[in-house]
């Protein structure tokens, strides 16, 4: 794949994959380094305690910190019976023969500790990352249908994000929903996965009918081609106001009805009143509007249109910032009817829907999950719900892309509303459909707001915190002035700062939006991250050597204690990126970089490049230049930009 064909947040992402077959499943050791020493293990400990090898390979464990070793075996996952796991730990450590990769393995309690010996793991780690480069750690055949028959071609995956309703702002849930979208695709487009990323707007219903009249009123053209979103939220605000006055007046004449009726009193001339009232109300008239809009009139469509098509355009600039690029732009309004048709059709015959006063529901109850209660899928007046869009764009998107998995990235606000859709899917008859789709929740953000507690558009909370990190930035006058273009690094800053502040733990946790924790150079912040990066970029520059002869260097002289151990963190990127692939948290990437970090910041001072003898530094300066980018790639992957100075 190259580099033209990867979206804009990953383009300097290349990819690798691998033709070399191995004997054990998922084993790449030409683009993983800890492959090789995970399959010496495996063979080594088979030979010599006579147990198959493909038994132990899968069971050696990645560490979670250094000194738990490289790679761990819990021995009781060998299930060898009539052995004490303790017991049997020393026994196959004792057992494994000497090697020139591996220290002496260690027994800990029921576990072996396997270290590897520094000399071969760092000529083999730091050649590679200084030759691959961007490609270290990513793993193209993940993605591939057969991982060892790239001709059988890749997997391909819908991943539908952000979604945001034209009109209204883009809230806290929008921008969550389009941070862990764009993760999402970065790390199945750096495991190989054909990506679709699917932005599918809240473009249709009464409220169209709503803002196109209330455009009628308030509406200017200059200013909605000049700041759609701002503009038709504006128009939005101001009819929704009329709404709720002549709501008042309305509720009151149904109440007097209600009234009178339970005294069996003559109520005809309120009931023409009320007609009357509603007749006019802006509410009826957006009801009628949106008919039109149903029925086709051409008129209401193409001026639905206009508003769908620019807001569109104003989104595509502010996701650029946010390094996001999407495939497609869907909405309910692209879902066709004969899909709908279709499904209530399916639903019928296959006893899955019934009628209900009029409606038509769907009691889950009924098919063996009480937990998902009853759900509309028709209203009295004939007019679908999500629901029944969200089938129908199931099934369509299902024709159009033959997908291998699709996944929602949707609050966990809706998980209910998921469960409905693919318990549906699954009852008219479509298991393996619904098997193939996963929702990705996240819990909510509490108190985000711009400084002047203005509505929450993201356009507005990215200019507070930019601006946040410029006012920053210019109180270290020196480095300020060294930077060619602070307004755009500023930028880049502060949306790394919202970015990282949204990654900091688990997804389906919420958390308090804070502008000044965020915009910190202190503790574990997007700014100390893009510092990091940025030291190493001065660091490369200050020592005046060329880049491209690092990888010549003589790794023997990095014997220090820190150097090793840097390298064996560095070892661990293409695992954590697997790793990554299984859990879909951005938390783990970033407490990986962060472990990165601060073991480079307590390096500095014991492996000093300036000042050194030339072969120390050259080898000191490519430990630097693969930690940098490493860093890089991680940072990418999280969707981030990382800059050079600042």
């Amino acid at each position: 794949m190259s580099a033209a064909s990867l979206p804009a947040s990953v383009e300097a992402l290349s990819l690798q994959s691998t033709a070399q077959k191995s004997q054990f499943a998922n084993c790449f050791p030409t683009l993983n380094p800890m492959d090789i020493y995970r399959q010496h293990i495996a063979e080594e400990l088979a030979k010599a305690a006579d147990i198959d090898a493909q038994k132990i390979y899968p069971r050696i464990a990645w560490t979670s910190t250094l000194d738990k070793g490289d790679l761990s075996l819990p021995v009781a996952s060998l299930q060898i019976k009539q052995k004490n796991p303790v017991e049997l730990a020393k026994e196959l450590a004792s057992k494994f023969p000497a090697s020139d990769l591996i220290h002496p393995p260690t027994p800990l309690g029921p576990h072996i500790q396997f270290f590897c010996k520094p000399k071969p793991l760092t000529d083999n780690v730091l050649g590679r990352i200084l030759k691959e480069k961007s490609a270290y750690g990513t793993n193209g055949n993940q993605g591939q249908k057969d991982p060892f028959d790239p001709s059988k071609g890749q997997k391909k995956i819908i991943i539908e994000f952000s979604s945001p309703n034209i009109a209204k702002p883009f809230h806290a849930g929008h921008l969550r929903s389009t941070i862990i979208g764009g993760f999402l695709a970065n790390i199945y487009t750096v495991m190989g996965w054909d990506v679709i990323k699917m932005n599918y707007l809240g473009d249709w219903g009464k409220q169209y009918g709503l803002l196109a009249n209330g455009f009628k009123y308030f509406g200017n053209e200059e200013a909605l081609v000049k700041d759609p979103i701002n503009h038709l939220f504006d128009v939005y605000v101001k009819v929704n106001r009329q709404v709720s006055e002549q709501e008042g007046p309305i509720k009151e004449l149904k109440e007097q009805i209600k009234a009178k009726k339970e005294k069996s009193e003559d109520v005809a001339e309120l009931e023409t009143e009320l007609a009357k009232l509603v007749d006019v109300s802006e509410d009826e008239k957006a009801r009628r509007y949106f008919k039109s809009m149903e029925d086709g009139d051409p008129e209401a469509l193409a001026l639905w249109r206009k508003f769908r098509d620019l807001s569109i355009e104003k989104y595509k600039q502010t996701y650029a910032r946010l390094n996001i690029d999407f495939d497609v732009y869907s909405g309910e309004s692209q879902i066709k009817s004969e899909s709908m048709t279709d499904a209530y059709k399916l639903m019928e015959q296959a006893g899955v829907s019934e009628k209900s006063e009029g409606a038509v529901i769907v009691d889950f109850t009924k098919h063996g999950a009480k937990k998902l209660g009853k759900a509309i899928i028709v209203r009295k007046d004939g007019t679908p719900l999500y629901l029944t869009r969200d089938i129908g764009a199931i099934t369509e998107r299902d024709n159009e892309y033959h997908f291998d998995k699709m996944i929602y990235v949707v609050a966990a606000q809706q998980d209910l509303h998921l469960a409905q859709l693919f318990k549906v899917t699954e009852l008219m008859g479509h298991k393996d459909l619904a098997s193939r789709c996963q929702h990705i929740n996240f819990g909510m953000v509490r108190g985000m707001s711009t400084r002047k507690g203005t509505v929450k558009f993201l356009d507005d909370i990215l200019r507070d915190v930019g601006d946040k990190m410029h006012e920053v930035m210019k109180k270290n006058e020196v480095k300020y002035s060294q930077v060619e273009d602070p307004e755009k690094t500023a930028d880049i800053l502060g949306i790394t700062s919202v970015m990282v502040q949204d990654m900091t733990g688990k997804r389906v946790n919420g958390y308090d939006f804070n502008l000044d924790a965020m915009t910190s150079f202190e503790g574990d912040t997007g700014p100390y991250l893009q510092y990091a990066h940025a030291r190493l970029c001065s660091m490369a520059r200050k020592s005046e050597l060329d880049v491209n002869e690092l990888v010549n260097a003589n790794f023997d002289l990095l014997t220090e204690q820190h150097a090793v151990d840097l390298v064996r963190l560095l070892a661990q990127w293409p695992d954590v990126l697997l790793q990554t692939a299984k859990t879909l948290e951005p938390i783990t990437v970033l407490s990986y970089l962060f472990k990165m970090t601060h073991m480079l910041s307590s390096s500095y001072d014991v492996l000093k490049v300036i000042g050194s003898e030339p072969d120390v530094k050259q080898a000191r300066m490519a430990l630097y230049a693969s930690a940098r980018q490493v860093l890089h790639n991680g940072m990418r992957v999280l969707g981030l930009s990382p800059v050079e100075r600042m």
